[in-house]
């Protein structure tokens, strides 16, 4: 739900504004400093990350989160409390500053309170976006699963379960090989796995099926031995779940993270570097060929989504632009734009794809349709690149497989640092990336694609 990405911003903007609201009115003579100002924004900043109390997973209400209220509260009130040892400031007696944390912490909590009350009503109205789900097999498990699905809260549709035992149950849909078919025709968007229903072979064979086919598994498991670097386990109630492609960007804050560095980053590069060399670019591209300034390209993002990729022309107009990959010496490339290739100058034009949210600054480079449709087929786990929002660089990028794809090895291990990428996701990764790009940039290492 494209909404979501604003609850974490706007919560941290309300608690900031509270803090700071209670500390100028009741205690306006250490508040007023400069220093006082940056402390205790700056350490609520850091006592939030560092106890990841901002992510709101789709489960979570508020009393799955009571203990990071207290470890908040519990670390963020020796921070308060230590500031006026700093400080040196001895006008407020303790009990006073005790009595101001304790508001702050009411406040805090109360606005807590209201946004859950919010967020499971606008569930409950039907407003939210709900996940459609099946489940694989039937245990003792499914019953208490389906507790979860059918609190509206949850934002879940509970579809139904499939099992080779028949049954008269309405949610019975059939034996599990019907659930293959079933998930493609109904748009089922997470598929829940009981591994004691399942064959290691099942498993195997729909855990295939979900990384080809843009669908979530998630297992509910027994001990046949699967493994994956990825997997994390999650709770629903008291039932453990294993979810075999989890990835740090799941989680609602790191979303945030990454959306706000590519806002700043992208406007950064927009004012301060296209501002001046677009008309630039212009200019010698008038002397150089005919055409227009800018090439754009339908691709392939997020979730399959198809948006317009902005470059900078590098080639001589074809019927060929939106179907044929550029390969080294291809004679469609202009004399400048064998430059602006060269140094990836013509890829500049995408900071407006990531700051109008199409794009990310680092990410799987996108692909043309024709070509996803081609590696979707031939490629194991392709269609797993496509969780996340492409990107102007990427880890396959800065590890060589960029350019022209020659051997089935090239397109093989792009998509696998790919999904390493998105496993393994952190704001230093995607800067030691950006570092290792720019590196090359300015090593002027050509690529043709």
């Amino acid at each position: 739900m494209k909404k979501s990405y604003f609850v974490i911003p706007l919560s941290f903007i309300f608690h900031i504004i509270t803090i700071n609201v209670i500390l100028y009115l009741l205690t306006p003579e250490t508040y007023r400093s400069g220093f006082s100002i940056i402390y205790y924004n700056l350490t609520w900043l850091i006592v939030t990350y560092a106890i990841d109390f901002y992510p709101t997973a789709r489960r979570e209400g508020f009393t799955t989160n009571v203990r990071n209220f207290f470890m908040l509260f519990l670390i963020y009130g020796l921070v308060f409390f230590t500031s006026f040892t700093f400080l040196s400031d001895h006008r407020y007696k303790p009990a006073y500053l005790t009595l101001v944390y304790l508001l702050i912490c009411l406040m805090l909590t109360l606005f807590r309170l209201f946004f859950y009350w919010a967020r499971n009503l606008y569930r409950t109205k039907g407003l939210s976006k709900e996940v459609r789900a099946v489940v694989i097999g039937r245990d003792k498990n499914l019953k208490k699963l389906r507790r979860i699905f059918d609190t509206k809260t949850y934002g879940y549709r509970y579809m139904g379960y499939f099992d080779n035992s028949k049954s008269n149950s309405p949610t019975y849909l059939g034996k599990i090989q019907d659930s293959y078919s079933y998930i493609f025709e109904n748009n089922v968007e997470e598929v829940y796995c009981m591994a004691s229903r399942l064959s290691k072979d099942e498993i195997k064979e729909l855990m295939r099926i979900a990384d080809n086919s843009l669908k979530k598994i998630k297992i509910v498991p027994d001990n046949k031995e699967l493994f994956s670097r990825a997997m994390s386990i999650e709770l629903y109630g008291e039932v453990p779940v294993l979810n075999l492609r989890a990835s740090p960007l799941e989680l609602e804050y790191a979303n945030v993270v990454k959306r706000v560095f590519d806002i700043i980053f992208s406007s950064l590069v927009i004012i301060f570097v296209l501002s001046w060399l677009t008309p630039l670019v212009w200019i010698l591209m008038k002397f150089d060929s005919k055409g227009p300034l800018f090439f754009k390209q339908s691709r392939h993002g997020v979730n399959r989504n198809t948006f317009d990729c902005y470059k900078f022309r590098s080639m001589t107009k074809s019927d060929t632009s939106d179907t044929k990959m550029a390969t080294k010496n291809d004679m469609r490339i202009t004399k400048l734009g064998r430059i602006l290739r060269k140094t990836s100058i013509d890829e500049l034009p995408q900071f407006f794809n990531v700051l109008k949210g199409e794009m990310s600054v680092v990410g799987p480079r996108p692909h043309m349709r024709l070509h996803t449709e081609q590696f979707e087929k031939s490629v194991d786990k392709y269609l797993v690149r496509h969780f996340l929002k492409p990107g102007i660089t990427g880890l396959a990028q800065i590890k060589g497989y960029r350019g022209e794809i020659v051997e089935q090895s090239d397109i093989v291990n792009r998509v696998r640092y790919d999904i390493f990428y998105m496993e393994k996701w952190s704001i230093q990764l995607d800067i030691s990336i950006i570092y290792y790009t720019v590196a090359n940039a300015i090593r002027g290492e050509e690529r043709a694609y």
